[in-house]
């Protein structure tokens, strides 16, 4: 039931948020993670705390970082003055503290101008609702990273991994503000449900809390105009998990009118590496199909420091008078190549429209000088500001490239559901000598499979259309997926994908995974 007013107070609040956002440059606002909620989105989320609330429970309400005041106008739009016992917002910025605590003075919020992460714990509220600030961990400087890290630790019994973003410290603090069976919902990133240092989070939403209810919105449906990033809003209690306990699941449309759901085990989740899966997939029983890491060292390509003056073309390479010995193949961008088979000729080279040679010099500058005249004079060019940066000047000549061999076999590491292609990924197979850089993932075959495609023409073909057989469904499971539905594919995912039968072949070691003519005696 909204009350009179609260609409109005909402409108001077938007006309407030826009005016403070536009002091500030997008730079500034990206340190500091400030991504304002939708008003919609906000009252979507206190609408769906009042129905989880008992409805007579008095509301004890903390916002860990407050801004303007979004999820406060919504409390305050959903539930009646008599229920609100207390609220309670912090926000670190003057910028939008100062004009939200104008705005709010006659309100009865508690707004304090002040780092929480910082603050002493209250143990008072029964319902936490925040969107909190979506700060990258190399934002976070070492000394302030070990004393959140400490913090958390004490609030909520888990250590954050050091590649965290400030919104995991925010969810594990907060643990020691709830009264016991409180509610909380939290806006955050869903990439903690994939990522390596989301393992932590997920552990503590397991073992420390009951974990009630995950959605997930749509990728493609960005929730913040001013960030690309795929958002959930996590709901759980502050009390230990009942036996037996199973999660809702969300994906699309709304919290109350989601696309799809699924409750999932909790005992499933506990040893389910990517949550993003559901509830679009069952839980799984571990597959009986080997995974193309059995096959292949899985290897991202390799990051030049600036491929515009270490990737050139044969006419750039003429131009300069560069010598041709310290270039290799490389292949384009994915968008510049049409055909997932490359053929090369007698030199490797690929036949490709688009023709690219990567600089790959290891001889010292001496040397360089003293035997290549003109290529000197061009590492002088870049031997300021390229030199200078993070991965040239952790090489030794700074304009050595990473050692990577061409590979048979290549993924992409980036795609879009829904392409023309109709796959995300595309596997290419690779018979020429070009290496290739970050944006693909190379396959190098095992010694036993090394073995195989040496002596065995056309199984590098077999091996490619079995490699194009594993569904879409298959790889993006394992992947990770980002606002406006870009997904992505680390070595290690790629790694654990399952791969339909190639018959006869062995891993390493084991016996035949399957029974077939073509090769089985491979491991012999």
């Amino acid at each position: 039931m909204k009350r009179a007013g609260t609409k109005k107070t909402e409108q001077e609040r938007l006309a407030l948020q826009l005016e403070l956002d536009a002091g500030k440059t997008q730079a500034e606002r990206n340190r500091m993670g400030q991504f304002a909620t939708p008003s919609a989105l906000a009252l979507d989320i206190l609408d769906y705390a009042r129905a989880t609330l008992g409805p007579d429970e008095p509301v004890r309400f903390l916002d860990p970082a407050i801004g303007t005041g979004a999820f406060y106008s919504a409390l305050r739009s959903v539930f009646p003055a008599t229920r609100i016992a207390a609220a309670t917002g912090f926000e670190i910025d003057p910028h939008y503290g100062r004009p939200a605590a104008a705005l709010w003075k006659d309100t009865g919020l508690d707004l304090r101008l002040a780092d929480f992460t910082t603050a002493s714990p209250e143990a008072a509220y029964n319902l936490v609702i925040c969107n909190p600030p979506y700060v990258r961990h190399h934002h976070v400087v070492n000394g302030e990273k070990v004393r959140l890290q400490h913090a958390a630790a004490q609030a909520c019994g888990v250590r954050i991994g050091g590649l965290a973003g400030l919104y995991c410290y925010f969810l594990a603090l907060t643990h020691a503000w709830m009264e016991e069976d409180g509610l909380a919902g939290w806006l955050i990133p869903s990439e903690f449900m994939d990522v390596n240092y989301g393992r932590q989070v997920k552990r503590y939403l397991l073992e420390h809390t009951t974990l009630l209810h995950i959605h997930r919105f749509d990728p493609a449906d960005v929730q913040f105009d001013d960030a690309l990033v795929s958002s959930a809003v996590v709901w759980f209690r502050k009390a230990p998990p009942p036996c037996g306990h199973s999660v809702r699941f969300t994906f699309g449309g709304t919290l109350r009118a989601p696309r799809d759901e699924r409750m999932v085990p909790a005992a499933v989740l506990a040893t389910e590496a990517k949550w993003t899966r559901f509830p679009a997939a069952a839980p799984r029983v571990k597959s009986a199909l080997p995974t193309i890491d059995d096959f292949f060292n899985v290897k991202r390509g390799l990051a030049t420091g600036d491929n515009r003056f270490f990737i050139l073309t044969p006419e750039e390479i003429e131009e300069r008078e560069l010598p041709r010995e310290m270039f290799r193949p490389i292949l384009p961008s994915p968008r510049y190549l049409p055909t997932d088979e490359i053929e090369a000729d007698e030199h490797g080279i690929p036949l490709i429209s688009q023709r690219l040679f990567l600089l790959d010099c290891r001889l010292p500058e001496a040397e360089v000088k003293k035997r290549y005249p003109r290529l000197w004079a061009y590492f002088q060019q870049g031997s300021g500001d390229i030199a200078a940066r993070y991965l040239c000047r952790h090489r030794s000549p700074w304009y050595a490239q990473e050692n990577r061999p061409p590979a048979p076999f290549v993924c992409t590491y980036l795609g879009r559901n829904g392409t023309a292609r109709g796959r995300p990924f595309r596997f290419i197979l690779n018979r020429s000598a070009a290496t290739i850089a970050n944006v693909y993932l190379a396959l190098y075959p095992k010694p036993f499979l090394a073995k195989a495609l040496a002596e065995n023409p056309g199984l590098d073909r077999e091996i490619w259309h079995v490699l194009n057989r594993i569904t879409p469904d298959e790889l993006l499971g394992e992947g990770r997926v980002y606002g406006g539905g870009l997904h992505k594919l680390e070595p290690k995912e790629l790694a654990n994908v399952p791969v339909p039968e190639i018959a006869g072949l062995v891993p390493q070691g084991g016996k035949p995974l399957y029974q077939g003519e073509l090769f089985a005696g491979a491991a012999e």
